[in-house]
């Protein structure tokens, strides 16, 4: 935990929570085609903005700790990292969730897509500090 830079952290989160706003944004006609829970004209309740705050506080934490603890020095490293984690864990969670929960691929697309931009961006956040 000494290696993290918690500044860097906060850079990342504010940059993971502003594309997730941002891309559901640009997706939100998509988002409302193919889920009933999505509604792009109503504002979210403060307490889930405040959870997904949370959430990418959560995020962004580890993926530094993760970094420091296997060295990860510059951008380079820190995208291989995001794309190794984004197959390893968002990409797996959607297929599974497609193939035994019945979820439109669409649906799980646009969620892959968030998750693969948050991770980038937070790589090169991570990255430019390490």
């Amino acid at each position: 935990m000494d290696d993290i830079n918690f500044l860097a952290v906060g850079a990342a989160t504010i940059v993971a929570f502003v594309s997730a706003s941002v891309f559901y944004s640009v997706f939100a006609a998509q988002l409302q085609a193919v889920s009933s829970a999505a509604n792009p004209t109503e504002r979210p309740p403060a307490w889930k903005m405040l959870v997904e705050i949370a959430r990418c506080v959560v995020l962004t934490t580890i993926f530094a700790g993760i970094a420091a603890e296997i060295g990860v020095d510059g951008i380079g490293g820190a995208v291989l990292l995001a794309l190794v984690l984004f197959i390893g864990f968002p990409a797996m969670l959607w297929t599974g969730a497609m193939l035994w929960e019945n979820t439109p691929w669409r649906l799980a697309a646009l969620h892959g897509g968030d998750w693969l931009l948050k991770l980038l961006l937070i790589a090169v956040v991570i990255g430019l500090w390490r």
